[in-house]
């Protein structure tokens, strides 16, 4: 596969923009209105205070010594399915078709990925298909830069982007694809309800293995508040960290930065740049040493054959796009 520009006008085809930097910059049909705007920012602000409340919670309930063993099971579980739906699924799946998959793998991952609250699945593919396009230039909805500041960018690209909504990719251009797509379009739709799901198993998941309610409203706490917070600022720290500190290697026109330390948390997400420069690859951990869980579950469901058609770079492809010396940028 290759990697082509975005096109310089609206597309009329039912194939959705292809990564890359747009030769002109955004239009207005780029965009998408947002409909009850305070309403929006209410439930964001909402989704963004709660889990730090959740945080506080914690604090108090370790300090208490109130801390079960089943809490760190329900949100080791809870986080690591989320973090899959996110990753796999609504990234490198349904965002940039690194592979195909079996119809009820294609729902579970839509699902997953519906429950970490990041937001409705085919607004959330619009946006990262529209910062592909449009990557660290106007028109891309969270990049750090171009903004008053150092600070200010990191801040606007880590959260405050979500409040803002001028920059907001139009689904009709963005995803025809998964908006004709019955299925995902329904779990689009009834978004509020894999929230409430997203909930009420950590919930569940707590009562079964602590056998108490005590332990269920525990496991709620670490497996929806807590899994809330670190999942959210992990995916978070992709638009802003991964855009400005980290080191770089490949010819590529944007700022995205491979990050080490976050892929971890991230599931090899961090692996930015590797990203950027092969937005298609499965892959974004491209050397053996760069840890990248979410290319390790890809590889095992193909061995599975839940997918197939897995798209990887070759070592001669790469090495074309290299530039003379790795850079670095302060912070790795």
């Amino acid at each position: 596969m290759t990697q082509t520009a975005a096109p310089s006008r609206p597309s009329t085809s039912s194939e959705p923009p292809a990564a890359g930097a747009s030769s002109v910059g955004p239009t207005a049909e780029d965009t998408q209105p947002t409909e009850n705007e305070n309403l929006d920012r209410f439930l964001t602000g909402l989704i963004t205070v709660l889990p730090f409340i959740g945080l506080g919670v914690v604090a108090w309930q370790l300090w208490n010594s109130l801390l079960h063993w089943s809490d760190i099971a329900v949100f080791a579980i809870t986080y690591a399915l989320c973090a899959v739906g996110v990753t796999v699924g609504f990234h490198r799946h349904f965002t940039h078709r690194s592979f195909k998959a079996k119809p009820w793998v294609r729902g579970a991952l839509a699902i997953f990925g519906s429950a970490a609250i990041e937001g409705p699945i085919i607004s959330w593919v619009a946006d990262h298909r529209k910062h592909h396009a449009f990557s660290d230039k106007e028109g891309d909805p969270h990049s750090p830069h171009g903004h008053d500041g150092p600070l200010r960018g990191l801040l606007h690209a880590h959260v405050g982007w979500l409040f803002i909504h001028t920059q907001r990719a139009n689904r009709e251009r963005y995803t025809p694809d998964l908006l004709k797509d019955p299925f995902i379009a329904y779990v689009d739709r009834t978004f509020l309800l894999w929230v409430l799901a997203g909930l009420a198993f950590p919930f569940g998941l707590g009562w079964l293995i602590g056998g108490s309610i005590d332990t269920a409203l525990t496991g709620l706490l670490w497996g929806g508040l807590v899994r809330m917070l670190v999942l959210h600022h992990v995916t978070y720290s992709i638009n802003s960290l991964c855009h400005f500190f980290g080191r770089r290697r490949f010819d590529v026109d944007d700022e995205s930065r491979n990050l080490a330390w976050l892929s971890i948390f991230s599931l090899g997400e961090s692996w930015h740049h590797n990203h950027h420069a092969f937005p298609t690859s499965a892959h974004h951990g491209l050397h053996w040493w760069e840890l990248d869980v979410s290319s390790l579950v890809i590889r095992g469901l193909r061995r599975a054959g839940l997918v197939w058609d897995v798209v990887e770079i070759s070592p001669e492809r790469q090495a074309k796009k290299l530039v003379e010396k790795d850079a670095a940028a302060p912070g790795t």
